[in-house]
């Protein structure tokens, strides 16, 4: 018997397709809440706002030299 995982939106309980979500995670400065993680749809995550942080790693060398 096959089983199918389904992701569900916890902000508006919609479906989300594969590939097409967020997980977005929410760290208080008090460490004893610990760390919440929400399932969100792509467009969820782009009203939510904030800032959007550079990725980590080496820059590609510049391709003039």
């Amino acid at each position: 018997m096959a089983r199918k995982t389904v992701l569900v939106s916890d902000m508006s309980g919609s479906e989300i397709a594969d590939g097409k979500g967020a997980t977005i995670r929410i760290t208080f400065h008090d460490a004893r809440k610990g760390v919440r993680e929400l399932d969100v749809t792509d467009a969820e995550a782009e009203k939510m706002g904030g800032r959007q942080v550079a990725r980590r790693g080496r820059r590609p060398k510049s391709a003039t030299a």
